[in-house]
């Protein structure tokens, strides 16, 4: 049996089987949510667009100004790594670079911590289940949470700061909706724990340009409805335009365009994913398994 089934992990330039893997309790990452990290989705053996993966993550690294020693060509390496001793085809792989532990005990100086990577990778992780996505997604907006303003907390750096997105799940979870999306304190539409969110009117998609990570199933999700001959607005979402569009959809890495059939009592296409919706899942998984942006995994 492979020890690594069930996943893996890079940790100090050892491999070890995720139940394994373990980092510090005093680590800034643990309790001061100090971290970043990224997710590349491996679909049929292959990374789809590490390398947008990669600068993204660098990305995030830079704003949070943070100094790992791993250059983009050694976290490719690292990742392949892991996923070959999976063995999995189909996989959910992390990069992450944490602020550590305070290197002068007892400092309160992030400047003091001892930055360092890790990797990990576990099956393929669908946020919305396939199931959901074909009877289509219940969407509850959170009356409870707002998100968190992004001059407080950045979100195109990628973070674990979900005390905000938490809230508006038990919310969801309790009225019998699927998962939910977040208000601005606007009142525009930003984005759920893990998604995009996508309006269509007419032949024209708008999406959140501001309070959301900049996702790129996002980007991706973009570029085919372009192809599709739709007009991409990237504006504030006012929950009002939301409510009145034709369709409404998500984007996640973690099972690409995934369709809305409800947003609170708002039941759109006769509660079921609409068709522009469906179309632009199936490009998705078309565009995964046709590998033109894609590089296969060195087992």
């Amino acid at each position: 049996m492979n020890e690594f089934a069930q996943g893996a992990a890079w940790m100090a330039g050892d491999i070890l089987p995720i139940a394994e893997a373990r980092i510090s309790v005093l680590d800034w990452g643990l309790t001061h949510s100090d971290i970043t990290y990224d997710v590349v989705p491996v679909w049929n053996g292959a990374f789809f667009r590490l390398p947008d993966y990669l600068e993204r993550f660098r990305q995030s690294v830079d704003t949070l100004k943070l100094t790992i020693p791993q250059t983009d060509a050694e976290i490719t390496e690292i990742l392949h790594r892991i996923v070959a001793a999976s063995g999995l085809r189909e996989a959910y792989v992390a990069m992450v670079a944490s602020r550590g532990v305070p290197l002068i005990p007892g400092s309160r100086d992030p400047r003091d911590c001892g930055n360092h990577f890790y990797a990990w990778v576990i099956p393929y992780v669908h946020v919305i289940k396939p199931e959901v996505a074909d009877r289509g997604c219940h969407l509850w907006i959170s009356k409870g949470s707002r998100r968190i303003p992004e001059d407080s907390v950045n979100p195109r750096a990628k973070n674990y700061h979900w005390g905000d997105f938490t809230t508006g799940l038990l919310e969801a979870k309790e009225r019998g909706f699927d998962t939910t999306a977040l208000l601005d304190h606007h009142g525009n539409v930003t984005e759920g724990p893990g998604f995009n969110v996508f309006a269509l009117k007419g032949d024209t998609v708008v999406t959140s340009d501001h309070g959301v990570l900049h996702g790129l199933t996002r980007r991706t999700v973009i570029e085919l409805c372009q192809a599709r001959d739709l007009t991409v607005e990237t504006r504030p979402l006012p929950l009002s335009e939301l409510l009145e569009a034709d369709e409404v959809f998500l984007s996640t890495s973690s099972g690409g365009a995934v369709p809305v059939a409800r947003v609170d009592d708002r039941v759109f296409s006769n509660d079921a994913p609409g068709p522009v919706a469906k179309t632009l899942r199936a490009d998705y998984f078309a565009l995964l398994e046709r590998g033109e942006m894609s590089q296969p995994v060195r087992y």
